[in-house]
C-alpha cells in the first residue's frame, strides 16, 4: 500500500543541509535547527540560497528522495535525481501513445474535459456557500459557457482544437476570479492572469501554489515509472515536464485555487506579506510562504473519496493515484485514461 510520505521545505535563508547517518540534519550557523529521518522524506524543497553537502545529495538520490531548487518566491531553477528506474517497456508504449495523433487527442479531450469540470465546480460550490455576496447572474453564465466547453472537448478532432478549449475556458474562469474574494478585496485584486513576473499579490500566490502542486505531481509520475517529461496536451520543450504538468491541470482549480482563495478570505496572509519591486513583480515574504506550505501540506492530509476508484484516501494520494492510472492505461490495461474530476 501506499504510504504519503512528507516534503521537507526549506525557506530559512543560509541554511545548511547534510547527511547524518540515514537522516538529513538542517543548521544555521552552528545551531542544528531540525534532524530527520530520510525515510519519512518523498522530497526536499530549497528556497533560496540553502547549502546541501555532496553526501546528503548523493544518499537522496539513492533513497528515491527528490531534491528541487527554486528561487527565494518559488521560481524551479533545478531538480537533483538519481538514476531513472522506470519501467522501459511501460516508457515505450507511452512514446507510441504521444506519436498517435489519434490516441493523444482522446488522452487530451479527458484531461482538458477534467480542468474544465473542476474549475466550474470550483465557482459552483462557491456560489452555494457565498450567493448573496456576489453576483448570481454573472458567475451562473460562466458555469453555463464552462459546461458547454466541456461538451466541446468530446467533439475535438485535434489536440490543437483542445488546446484552444482550454485557454479559452482559463480565460472565462480567470475573469470572474476576482468575484470569489470576498474578504481583503482592495488589496488582493485580481484582474487577470500573470505568470513571469507575478504583477499582483494574488498571481504571487497562485504561481507559488502551483510550484508546489507541480513537485507532488512530478515525483508521483517518476515514482510510477512513466517519462514526465512525455506529455500529450503540452507540447514537448527541453527540460519541460510536460506529462507532469498534465496531470497537474486536473488539480489547479481543485487544490491550488481554492488554497488561495481560502489564505484571502480567511485573512491567513495579509497585505503587509508582500512587497513589489521596480520591475512591477510582486513577491511574498518569509511570512506569507510559510502560511502557503502550512496550509498545502494541512490540505493534502484531507481525506477524500477518490472520485473514479470510489476509496477513501488522504488528497496528496490522489497524486500518485492519478500516475497510476495513467500509467494503466499506457500499458494498455484501461480503454481510457479517467481525470480527476471533483464531485
Amino acid at each position: 500500500m501506499k504510504r504519503i510520505l512528507n516534503t521537507l521545505f526549506v525557506t530559512q535563508q543560509e541554511m545548511y543541509l547534510k547527511k547524518e547517518g540515514d537522516t538529513v540534519v538542517a543548521k544555521l550557523g552552528n545551531e542544528i535547527k531540525l534532524q530527520l529521518p530520510l525515510i519519512t522524506l518523498s522530497n526536499i524543497m530549497c528556497f533560496g540560497n540553502i547549502r546541501m553537502s555532496p553526501a546528503l545529495m548523493g544518499h537522496c538520490a539513492e533513497m528515491g528522495v527528490g531534491i528541487s531548487f527554486l528561487t527565494e518566491n518559488g521560481r524551479f531553477l533545478a531538480r537533483v535525481q538519481g538514476a531513472i528506474s522506470g519501467n522501459v517497456l511501460l516508457r515505450r508504449a507511452q512514446y507510441k501513445l504521444a506519436d498517435n495523433s489519434i490516441r493523444r487527442t482522446e488522452v487530451v479531450k479527458n484531461i482538458v474535459a477534467g480542468k474544465i469540470a473542476n474549475s466550474r465546480t470550483v465557482i459552483q460550490r462557491f456560489l452555494r456557500d457565498h450567493g448573496e455576496k456576489v453576483n448570481e447572474k454573472k458567475l451562473n453564465m460562466v458555469i453555463r459557457d464552462l459546461k458547454k466547453n466541456i461538451e466541446l472537448t468530446q467533439k475535438a478532432k485535434d489536440v490543437e482544437t483542445l488546446r484552444g478549449i482550454e485557454g479559452i475556458s482559463a480565460k472565462i474562469y480567470f475573469d470572474v476570479f476576482d468575484d470569489l474574494i470576498i474578504s481583503q478585496k482592495k488589496t488582493f485584486a485580481f484582474k487577470d492572469r500573470s505568470r513571469r513576473p507575478p504583477l499582483d499579490k494574488v498571481n504571487a500566490l497562485l504561481s507559488f501554489t502551483y510550484t508546489l502542486l507541480y513537485s507532488d505531481i512530478h515525483s508521483a509520475v517518476e515514482t510510477v515509472g512513466l517519462d514526465p517529461q512525455v506529455g500529450f496536451l503540452h507540447t514537448d520543450r527541453p527540460g519541460r515536464m510536460s506529462l507532469a504538468l498534465d496531470l497537474m491541470e486536473e488539480f489547479r482549480s481543485f487544490l491550488a485555487d481554492r488554497l488561495v482563495l481560502s489564505l484571502i478570505n480567511l485573512k491567513v496572509v495579509k497585505p503587509n506579506q508582500f512587497k513589489s519591486l521596480d520591475n512591477g513583480a510582486v513577491l511574498m515574504n518569509e511570512a506569507a510562504r510559510k502560511n502557503v506550505i502550512l496550509a498545502y501540506q494541512k490540505r493534502k492530509q484531507d481525506v477524500i473519496t477518490h472520485p473514479f476508484l470510489n476509496k477513501k484516501m488522504h488528497l496528496g494520494l490522489s497524486f500518485h493515484t492519478q500516475a497510476l492510472l495513467m500509467a494503466r492505461f499506457v500499458r494498455g490495461d484501461m480503454d481510457g485514461y479517467p481525470p480527476f474530476i471533483w464531485r
